[in-house]
């Protein structure tokens, strides 16, 4: 029997331009990646080495390669410290697709992605501050092990930075 993420299929963003159910998307989930306006997803998408969905508008992925043109804090610390690497910066899973494998799929293609570049690790941050603790066991089963931390918006907002590294 195929496991429920077999009968969704990846596609490239960058190619798909009825983006506005994506943008809801993005923005239902604003206290865990970050409230969007159409102009700037549309930039997002144009800057991203990776930008994948999954139709109807069921999830996102928007990873950003170490020598990229893109100004996000999250990633200018990562650049900051370490070369070669794709940066996941965001993921969202429409709340009526989760528990489906998709995030994981999502993922997954973002490994492939990152190993055909050459590109040694796979990154991102989680929130500690509010706490996400789904995000927390999803990252962790995947592999990836914090690297720093970082307060920010005033105190607000606390993240942990993690990476997973590539099998050579």
């Amino acid at each position: 029997m195929n496991s429920p993420a077999e009968q969704f299929e990846i596609r490239d963003l960058h190619a798909h331009s009825a983006r506005e159910q994506l943008l809801r998307l993005n923005n239902a989930s604003a206290r865990e990646t970050s409230l969007l306006t159409a102009a700037r997803f549309e930039q997002l998408i144009e800057t991203a080495a990776v930008a994948l969905f999954i139709p109807p508008s069921a999830a996102l992925l928007l990873a950003f390669e170490h020598s990229d043109a893109y100004d996000g804090t999250h990633f200018g610390w990562f650049r900051g410290r370490m070369d070669r690497f794709l940066y996941a910066d965001r993921i969202v899973v429409g709340e009526a697709w989760r528990r489906h494998g998709l995030a994981r799929m999502l993922y997954r293609e973002v490994f492939r992605q990152a190993a055909r570049r050459g590109l040694g690790r796979v990154c991102c941050e989680v929130n500690v501050e509010p706490p996400n603790p789904i995000s927390d066991a999803f990252h962790d089963s995947l592999g990836f092990e914090e690297v720093g931390r970082a307060t920010i918006d005033g105190g607000v907002k606390t993240v942990r930075y993690l990476c997973s590294t590539l099998e050579a």
